[in-house]
Formats: structure tokens, C-alpha cells, sequence
């Protein structure tokens, strides 16, 4: 047994040999369990919920040892957010744009482009008022430069050790929550930055995107007949190498300048010649920017999945590139320092983290920026470190090649930018203009105000805590009762009170109260006794209440449970006793009338209702720091759990009369009733000379009347209608009889209605009208049509026969009278037979059935749909071209395509798909990729000789309904690998930076 249990158990063992009328005080202390020994700390482990003398494990630990003075806080030291001595500011990622403050830290270090930046011209002037900027005004950039030159500033002179690009962010319109291609962001800005600094007066700012990054090569193309050289220059702002098939940078070059052969079909038209020739063409680097960035092509688009996938594979790089072996005018400087590396972490494509290892050009240092967090390597060395185990799980892990001095290897990185190499390195400071410094000043008074309101509330925090500290030390000491006068507190208030996270709130007892406003005997289990001293301070400092002294010890409550505890221990004595006297026989004149159920129950019930009133004290009348039950509530539970409880209730009628029939109770002796009211005193009494309920006969009549009478109208109307109860020999509109020009509409569920209640005649109430009402619109008009009764709508009505008419208006109540006529044409050329419906057809109202159906089929989920392959047997002839399936092939087939019944028969090269009305049709083609193995650029979907095209369309506004069948037409794979870029934008567009400010100019 459970201590607590064995505490309950011991506390009440008294009231086994005690009368109710002798309950003295001893044994109501004894209840509350004053007697109980106080637990030792050391000894007690833990708190003893069922011994209120018990005080150890409520949380006193946390305030008798040593406290650190951190614990009396959750607040973290402010000067851990300022910017470390010699070290740069990081960036906050706003949730997927890593790739963005990694380009933004490497645009920064260029010293060239952010001093170009501060040169220009800015709209903070609006915001300047005498000799600083208006206090009440936020500064908001109005330009992308503006941005830049803000964000640069405050990376170059914040005291903040990372601040928040959200300003700049939004104003490109990036999705911070959608991490894009970071390859395509840093073209995109670079056009973006070229294009808004090209309206600049100062040629160092128009041209300072050209001055660093703009590099020219000539496409050079040779023919081999008359060795004449056709050439296309074209300016780059970055080289993009493929890594495919390589290990070292020099060679991804080598592969980018390499000379490509034009011939067969591929040759070249030579304007001299005047005709096609083999010839040569290749790439020839004629000058290179200052800044060199080397796109490392590892996002590839994988044709097997639709997708772009990352390729990890080793590049070896050095960090002196001598890029004058590829260039065609020799005698320049062309020796190049590595300055940068881009490094994607992860195995998608989609997914993932950027980081960047930059240089510092003043001080040649290396540093990790990884968004807020910036790391300076050791001995001015570049590390990349951990970043190269990240990229593929630890069972696919390939040994990473050896580098020796000066090289590295990386199958992350992703991007390398190099630098023209100088004999000497900047020396000095790029001065940030005196507006910027100032929004920057403005910015760091912000931050140093924020910090010290974190350290004064700290401060504040830890006074509190210390105060707490001594205060718990001096009452816990003085919390036991032992021998004096004592209270209750309850162990959830106390709790509370040691608990450092949480304000202390007044006392509130209330919930521990009995009915009679004092302490409940079974609420001890969650009450403290404690000194009266404790408590006097507890009640001046937190107030609350109300207190519970000892006078608060309900004698009621407890000679209650003393009552209920011996009726407890007489019930299995009182069972075997009523079970003898109910073998005895009962005469008619004497005895009570008892319900089966009860009778066989009736220990269970008493037991029951025994514990409730035991538990009581479970029904709280207040609360205790928490919520509870309302009043209403509480007696609407409890009235249910009377009505359950309720002894011999089972022979009850609706009157509250004894019940009419005999078989649900017997008759007990008048010792067993007497037993039996000793348990359920409000039990209802029924003498045996007590009559049946009158109301209970005469309906008793009645329904055995009602009863012969139903059974005498069905039977009738059986008599009359045999073809239609029967089903048999039943008219049809898409053959119509010949010995009748008119039939009759009913609903068939009037019909169904009426053969369940000649079927069944006791057990259904008769049907008195027809209600064709349900078969009209509101205006009156039939809501079907001719053809629609002859098919779908055909299972809604039921046909009748002239005759069957006749004697259904005897018999029925006939609201409306629906009827089709057969006519033969009134033209005299016309030889047509027409059918004519009274009332007529009410188009408005089909249309708007229609329609709310149409509406019904188009809002579906986890519905059923077929998708059938399209397999053509006919070879291309030539070529390894994509065959495209044309809109006329399409429709001619769908003309051969069986339309689907309800029961469907799946046939070869078909397969069932879930689909949602709202779920777009690129995500159906991943479906049907994943049950087909055809990739979704390759599927040609069409339904009902419609081609389904629109991959952002849903498929309910598409007209895809559940059972639909979608004919798939596979195209030919493709050879040209070299197309596959055309394929990725014609038959799956990405949305990329679509709708960003980076597409605006």
C-alpha cells in the first residue's frame, strides 16, 4: 500500500470502533493528522504529501545553501552584446538570409566600393535640423545606396557586436523566410548597384562597379577554310567555372577558355566563304577587373528528380592565382590573392548555411563571418575547418585530398574572390561622412542607454533576490509548529513563495474549504501546519486568507466521514443479508416493489454513493492560485451524477408513478426494503398495494389501438399499390411504355418512406402526404430536366402509372402534382415526340443546382483520381530531339477515351492518385513523378481534351474532379545535355527573385 494510503488508513482507523455522537477532539485532531512526526532534512528526501507536519523538499533548497547572485536573474550580461576590441560586426539573420550577410560582409571589405559608396550623395539632409538630426525621427534610407551606405557605416563604427539588415532586406523585397540562390542574388544586386550608380555625377561612384568587378572576353570564332576571326566582346562581372569532372581551380579555367570544334551540323556560316564551314571558337580573357569573382558552379539541375542539386566535389584552390597565362595581351599584372571564400553548409541545394571566410586587406587577417557570430583564425592563415564535414553524411564521407603551402581543398565553397595583388596594403582608415557617423552615434547612445537599463535591472533583480534570501533563511527556520499554536497554509502557496521565478500572491485557502466554510479533513493532504509566528508574518506581508487556525477544524465533516466509514464496513455484512431475504417468498398484501436493475446493482450503487459523499471535499468552493468549476457548473455535474446514482428510479414512469410493466421489478419483504432504505433514504417507495401510474394505462390502450390501426392502414394500402411496394413492373422514362402518354412524379423518398412503413407498421408512423414539394424551386418550376431524369437525376424520383395515381390521391395527401406528357410533334413536318413536364422546368433555378454541384465537386480533399500513360508506339525518326506531343494529338485521343463510370475497373498503365481541390498542378506532376518516374518537365497532361499547363493553377479552377481520368504523354528523353538549361526554364520555372526589387530595374 501507497504511504499516502497508509496515512489515510491510520488517520481513520478510530472511526471503526467510535460512534458519530462520540467523536471527541482528539479524534478530529487524530482526522487532521496534528499527531504526525515533523520529517528531518537529510532523512526526508522528498516532500510527504500526506503528513502536513512535513516541510522538507517544497523548494527550501535553492535558498539554505551558497547562492550565486546569477541565479537571482534570467537576464544576460548586456556587455556580452558589444562589439569585441579589434573584431568586426556581425549580421542578424532575419531566418533564411545567411546569403545575404555573407555578400554584404565581403562588399564591406571592399574598401574601394564602400568609400565609393560614402561619396554618395544621401536624402539624410531632410532629417537634419541645426546641428544634428531631429531626435523624434528614425532615419529611414530611401535608396538602395542609402541602405548600403547606413549598413556599411554601422558595420565600420557600431559598438553593437552585430546589427540588423531588416531596413535593407526589405527594400530589396526579399522573403526572409525562403533561403534563394546566393549566386544569382550577388549578379542581380551587382546590375542593381551598376544601374543606380550610373546616374551619379562623380565618376568614382558611376563607375566604381566597373572599376572592380568588370573584366571583358571576346568570343572568338575561326574558320578553318579561310582563317577568318569573327569576335563578340562581352563584359563579365564574374567567371563561372564548371566543377565537373575537375580537382583543381586551374583547370575548371583551362575547361572555360578551352577551343570548341563547329562541325557536321554545327558548323559555322562564314560571311567570307559565304557558306557553312568547320571552324574553332573558344573564349579569350582580354582584361581583368580588379576583383575577381570565380563562380564555382556546384548547384547543378539534376533531370532525374526536376531539381537542382549540389555537388560535392573537391576543389583545390591556391591563394596566389597568376592569372596571366590566360589572358591574350601579356606584360600586365595579372597575379592575383585570394580574398575571400564563399562556403555553402549542407547536402540541398534548397536547403542549408552560408558562411564566408574574409580577409581583412588592412591588417591581412582572416575571419569567419557567420552571420552574428565573428571568428578571427589564427596566424593570419585561412581555416576553413569544420566547414568540410558538413557536406554529406559521415557513411558517404570522401577523403579530402592533401594541400600543400598556400593551396586549400573545399567541395563547399562556392564562390572565391581574388584580389590584383599590391606591394603594399592600405594604410589608411576609410572616415565615414559626418551624417552617417552621426546616425551611427545616435545609434550606439541607444545601445549604451539599453545597456545600462539591463544592468540597472539586474542590479534590481539580484537586491530583490538577496532580500528573498535572507528572508526564507529566517521564517523557514521558524516554520514547524511543534507544540505551539499552528495554522494551515496550503503546500501550493508555499511553494510559491520559495519559487525564485514566479512574484508571491496573497494567501488564498479557499479552495481547501468544506461546506461549512472550515478546513476539509480530505484537504489535509495538500495543507502545511505551521507556527503560528510564520503565519502572522505571511499574512502581514502577502495578506490573503481566509486563515485556518485550529478552530478551523470541521467536527461536522469529520463525524460525517465517521458516519460514512461504518455504513462502509457494515455494506458487505448488509449485502449477504438482503440476498438471503430475497430468496424468501413475498406475499402479494405485503412487501415493496423493487427495480431488477437496482436490486442487481444495488451494492455498487451504495458504494457509490458512499464515496461521494466521502468526496466531498474532491468538489472545490473556491480556488487555489488556479481556476475551478463555476457554481452553475458545479451543480449541473453534480444534479448528473444524482440522476445516475439514484436508487430505484429504473421503475419510474415519465409520471413519476410506478411503471406499468411487471417485468422490471419484483416484490422484496418489508426487513430487505428496510435494509435497502438505510443506504438510499430518498429513494422513491412503493408499497405493493400501490397502483400502476393511470396516465401509463390509458396510453397503453391507446397505442395497442394505434397499433391495429397502422397495421390495418398498411395493410390496405399494401393491397392497393402491390406493383409499387413490390418494385415490379415499374415504368421508365428513357423507354417509355407504349399504352400510356403520361406518367406521374413522386420523390423516391417518399417512396422509401412508405415501403418501411408498410413493412413495418408497429415500428413506423404512418405516411399521409406525398411531398413533391422537395422535387420544386421556390417559384414553383421542376428542378429537372427530361434528359437529367432519365440519367443521374433518375435515382431522386420515382414513376407512377395513371392508375397507381388514381388511388394514391385516395390515399395520400398530394401537395403537387408533377406529371410528364408524351406528345407527338405539333408541327405538321415535324414527326419528333416531345415530353412535356407540368410544372415546367425552371431554368434559373437548374442552373443554380448546377452550378452549387459543380461547386460541390470542385471543393474535395483526399479524393480519387486516375492518371492514364499515353504509350506511342511510333519511333521518332532522327534525331534525339524532344518530340512534343501537339494539342490536335491530344484531343483526337481523348475522343478515343471511354468516359469513366462511377465503379471504376483500373486498366494497364494506369494508377489512382490523392489528390485536393487546392493543391496546385506542379504538386500533382511531383506525384505523378514519384508513381511514374517521370520527371515533371517531361508530362503532358490534358483531361477531356484540355492540356493542362498552368503549374500554379489548382486543381479545381483546372476542372480536375473526383474520378477524373488525366492522360500523361511522356516526352523522349534528351541527348543534348547542353539544352537541359532551356528545359529547366520552359517546363519547370523556379520563382527565384520574381517580384524582388532586384528585378525592378
Amino acid at each position: 500500500m501507497a504511504p499516502r494510503l497508509q496515512l489515510e488508513k491510520a488517520a481513520w482507523r478510530w472511526a471503526e470502533t467510535v460512534r458519530p455522537e462520540e467523536v471527541s477532539q482528539e479524534h478530529i485532531e487524530t482526522a487532521y493528522r496534528i499527531w504526525l512526526e515533523p520529517c528531518i532534512r537529510g532523512v526526508c528526501r522528498r516532500n510527504c504529501k500526506g503528513n502536513p507536519n512535513c516541510l522538507v523538499g517544497i523548494g527550501e533548497h535553492i535558498w539554505l545553501g551558497e547562492i550565486d547572485e546569477n541565479s537571482f536573474h534570467n537576464i544576460d550580461d548586456p556587455n556580452c552584446e558589444r562589439r569585441k576590441k579589434n573584431s568586426f560586426v556581425g549580421l542578424t539573420n532575419l531566418g533564411a538570409t545567411c546569403y545575404v550577410n555573407t555578400f554584404l560582409q565581403v562588399w564591406f571589405l571592399n574598401l574601394e566600393l564602400r568609400q565609393a559608396l560614402y561619396l554618395c550623395p544621401s536624402t539624410c539632409s531632410d532629417y537634419m535640423m541645426g546641428d544634428g538630426i531631429q531626435e523624434e525621427k528614425d532615419y529611414e534610407p530611401q535608396t538602395i545606396c542609402e541602405h548600403l551606405q547606413y549598413l556599411f557605416a554601422l558595420l565600420q563604427n557600431s559598438n553593437r557586436r552585430y546589427i540588423d539588415p531588416s531596413g535593407f532586406v526589405k527594400a530589396l523585397g526579399l522573403d526572409t523566410g525562403q533561403q534563394q540562390d546566393a549566386q544569382e542574388f550577388s549578379k542581380l544586386f551587382m546590375s542593381l548597384l551598376e544601374d543606380t550608380l550610373s546616374k551619379q555625377k562623380n565618376p568614382d561612384v558611376r563607375n566604381i562597379v566597373q572599376q572592380q568587378f568588370c573584366g571583358e572576353y571576346a568570343y572568338v570564332t575561326v574558320c578553318n577554310q579561310c582563317g577568318r576571326e569573327s569576335k563578340l566582346l562581352s563584359k563579365f562581372y564574374e567567371l563561372e567555372l564548371n566543377i565537373q569532372g575537375h580537382k583543381q581551380l586551374t583547370d575548371c579555367i583551362s575547361e572555360f577558355l578551352k577551343e570548341e570544334k563547329l562541325e557536321g551540323d554545327n558548323r559555322y556560316f562564314c560571311e567570307n566563304c559565304q557558306s557553312k564551314q568547320n571552324a574553332t571558337r573558344k573564349i579569350r580573357l582580354l582584361s581583368l577587373p580588379c576583383t575577381l569573382n570565380l563562380q564555382l558552379m556546384r548547384f547543378v539541375f539534376d533531370r532525374q528528380t526536376g531539381h537542382k542539386k549540389k555537388l560535392n566535389t573537391y576543389i583545390g584552390f591556391s591563394e596566389i592565382l597568376d592569372m596571366e597565362p590566360y589572358v591574350e595581351h601579356k606584360g600586365g599584372s595579372y597575379v592575383y590573392e585570394l580574398s575571400a571564400v564563399l562556403i555553402h553548409r549542407g547536402v540541398s541545394a534548397y536547403s542549408g548555411h552560408y558562411i564566408a571566410h574574409v580577409k581583412d586587406p588592412q591588417s591581412g587577417e582572416w575571419y569567419k563571418f557567420n552571420d552574428e557570430d565573428i571568428e578571427k583564425m589564427e596566424g593570419k592563415k585561412l581555416q576553413l575547418g569544420i566547414e568540410e564535414d558538413l557536406a554529406e553524411p559521415s557513411k558517404s564521407q570522401t577523403r579530402k585530398p592533401k594541400c600543400g603551402k598556400g593551396t586549400h581543398c573545399s567541395r563547399n565553397a562556392y564562390m572565391l574572390v581574388y584580389r590584383l595583388q599590391t606591394q603594399e596594403r592600405p594604410s589608411t582608415t576609410i572616415q565615414v561622412p559626418a551624417f552617417l557617423q552621426e546616425l551611427v552615434d545616435r545609434d550606439n547612445s541607444k545601445f549604451e542607454e539599453w545597456c545600462v537599463e539591463m544592468a540597472e535591472m539586474r542590479k534590481q533583480s539580484v537586491d530583490k533576490g538577496k532580500a528573498k534570501h535572507e528572508e526564507v533563511k529566517e521564517l523557514y527556520q521558524r516554520l514547524p509548529a511543534g507544540a505551539e499554536p499552528y495554522e494551515f497554509v496550503s503546500l501550493e502557496w508555499l511553494q510559491k513563495w520559495l519559487d525564485e521565478s514566479t512574484p508571491t500572491k496573497p494567501i488564498d485557502n479557499h479552495a481547501c474549504l468544506c461546506s461549512h466554510d472550515k478546513l476539509h479533513p480530505d484537504k489535509i493532504s495538500i495543507m502545511k501546519r505551521i507556527s503560528e509566528y510564520a503565519a502572522d508574518i505571511f499574512y502581514s506581508r502577502y495578506g490573503g486568507g481566509p486563515r485556518l487556525t485550529v478552530k478551523a477544524l470541521c467536527k461536522e465533516c469529520v463525524v460525517e466521514r465517521c458516519r460514512v466509514l461504518r455504513l462502509k464496513n457494515q455494506l458487505n455484512e448488509d449485502y449477504k443479508t438482503v440476498n438471503n431475504l430475497l430468496k424468501a417468498t413475498v406475499k402479494s398484501s405485503g412487501g415493496f416493489w423493487v427495480g431488477k436493475s437496482s436490486l442487481r446493482s444495488w451494492r455498487q450503487l451504495a458504494l457509490e454513493q458512499l464515496d461521494e459523499q466521502d468526496g466531498d471535499a474532491d468538489q472545490s468552493n473556491g480556488k487555489m492560485n488556479g481556476s475551478t468549476l463555476s457554481k452553475d457548473e458545479s451543480k449541473e455535474e453534480r444534479k448528473e451524477e444524482e440522476e445516475e446514482l439514484n436508487f430505484n428510479e429504473d421503475i419510474l414512469c415519465p409520471h413519476g408513478e410506478l411503471c406499468i410493466s411487471e417485468n422490471e421489478r419484483r416484490l422484496v419483504s418489508k426487513e430487505a426494503w428496510s435494509k435497502l432504505q438505510q443506504y438510499f433514504p430518498k429513494a422513491p417507495e412503493f408499497p405493493s398495494y400501490k397502483e400502476c401510474c393511470s396516465q401509463c394505462k390509458i396510453l397503453e390502450r391507446e397505442g395497442e389501438e394505434n397499433e391495429a390501426l397502422h397495421k390495418m392502414i398498411a395493410n390496405e394500402q399494401k393491397t392497393s399499390l402491390p406493383n409499387l411496394f413490390q418494385d415490379k413492373n415499374r415504368p421508365c422514362l428513357s423507354n417509355w411504355p407504349e399504352e400510356t402518354d403520361v406518367l406521374y412524379i413522386v420523390s423516391q423518398f417518399f417512396v422509401e418512406e412508405w415501403r418501411k412503413f408498410v413493412r413495418k407498421p408497429t415500428r413506423c408512423s404512418p405516411v399521409s402526404s406525398v411531398g413533391n414539394s422537395a422535387l420544386l424551386c421556390p417559384h414553383g418550376g421542376l428542378m429537372f430536366t427530361f434528359a437529367s431524369m432519365t440519367k443521374e437525376d433518375s435515382k431522386l424520383i420515382a414513376l407512377i402509372w395513371p392508375s397507381e395515381w388514381q388511388t394514391m390521391q385516395k390515399l395520400f395527401v398530394v401537395d403537387h402534382i408533377i406529371k410528364i406528357t408524351r406528345t407527338e410533334g405539333g408541327d405538321a413536318n415535324s414527326s419528333e415526340t416531345q415530353y412535356i413536364s407540368e410544372p415546367k422546368l425552371c431554368p434559373e433555378c437548374r442552373e443554380g443546382l448546377l452550378c452549387q454541384q459543380q461547386r460541390d465537386l470542385r471543393e474535395y480533399t483526399q479524393a480519387t483520381i486516375y492518371v492514364h500513360k499515353v504509350v506511342d508506339n511510333k519511333k521518332s525518326n532522327g534525331g534525339t530531339k524532344r518530340q512534343k506531343i501537339s494539342h490536335q494529338n491530344y484531343i483526337a485521343y481523348q475522343k478515343q477515351v471511354i468516359r469513366r463510370s462511377m465503379r471504376h475497373r483500373k486498366v494497364r498503365g494506369e494508377k489512382a492518385l490523392l489528390v485536393s481541390a487546392n493543391q496546385t498542378l506542379k504538386e500533382l506532376k511531383i506525384q505523378i513523378m514519384h508513381a511514374f518516374s517521370v520527371a515533371p518537365f517531361d508530362q503532358n497532361l490534358s483531361i477531356d481534351g484540355k492540356v493542362l499547363s498552368d503549374d500554379c493553377a489548382t486543381l479545381g479552377t483546372l476542372g480536375v474532379i473526383p474520378e477524373s481520368v488525366i492522360l500523361l504523354k511522356a516526352d523522349e528523353p534528351i541527348a543534348d545535355y547542353a539544352a537541359m538549361d532551356d528545359v529547366m526554364q520552359v517546363c519547370m520555372p523556379e520563382e527565384g527573385f520574381k517580384g524582388t526589387g532586384l528585378l525592378g530595374h
